[in-house]
């Protein structure tokens, strides 16, 4: 393998960066347009707005749901664009260099670990799980779980070859470790805020 180049083209990682990336940026826009809508100074309650603890009009309102000086929906807006475009790339054939892998991987740990912090800040501070921000989540989570896996197959983080078979034995578990964050998100809400029943509520 070169020192500079990848040789495989993840396919079936492309897929899912396209299907997460697309998901993620229409729950993106879902908000953005609930936020313009409160910056005309709309009183009506959001779209999203269910119950007390089922709403997305707390999150946006909140100094959480602007950190960097901005709607976090609009960083949202742009950064799904890369999985999309990265994942679009490979799937006609483009191969990227170490650097770019490792970057497109910061960017994606930087989005888990800010989920993750939402989390804890909805739950926890808020009171309230947003719609569209639990569709976020949902997708962000095992996008995290799936690069960091393909990383270490295809020797991006280290070409040794201990650390390739330790991404290969964990590749078919991705999905059992997307379920159980999402179980341990949901066990959290459940304990601080009973929303099970409420979230079923706006499901059913």
């Amino acid at each position: 393998m070169s020192a500079q180049t990848i040789d495989t083209r993840p396919k079936i990682l492309a897929i899912w960066l396209v299907i997460a990336g697309v998901i993620g940026w229409i729950a993106a826009f879902a908000l953005t347009l609930e936020k313009f809508d409160k910056a005309t100074g709309s009183t009506a309650p959001a779209s999203c707005d269910f119950s007390v603890v089922v709403q997305c009009s707390a999150n946006l309102d909140s100094a959480q749901g602007s950190v960097f000086g901005f709607p976090n929906p609009i960083l949202g807006l742009t950064g799904w664009m890369a999985p999309i475009v990265v994942g679009m790339a490979v799937l006609a054939g483009a191969r990227f260099a170490r650097w770019f892998w490792l970057t497109f991987f910061a960017g994606v740990t930087f989005a888990f670990g800010f989920v993750i912090w939402l989390i804890i800040q909805s739950i926890f501070f808020l009171g309230t799980l947003c719609p569209w921000c639990m569709v976020t989540w949902l997708v962000t989570i095992p996008t995290f779980y799936a690069v960091a896996v393909q990383l270490l197959r295809s020797g991006v983080i280290s070409s040794h070859p201990r650390v390739r078979a330790v991404g290969d034995s964990l590749a078919a578990w991705v999905p059992l470790m997307a379920f159980v964050s999402y179980a341990v998100v949901l066990l959290l809400a459940q304990l601080r805020l009973d929303a099970v029943p409420q979230l079923l509520d706006v499901i059913f």
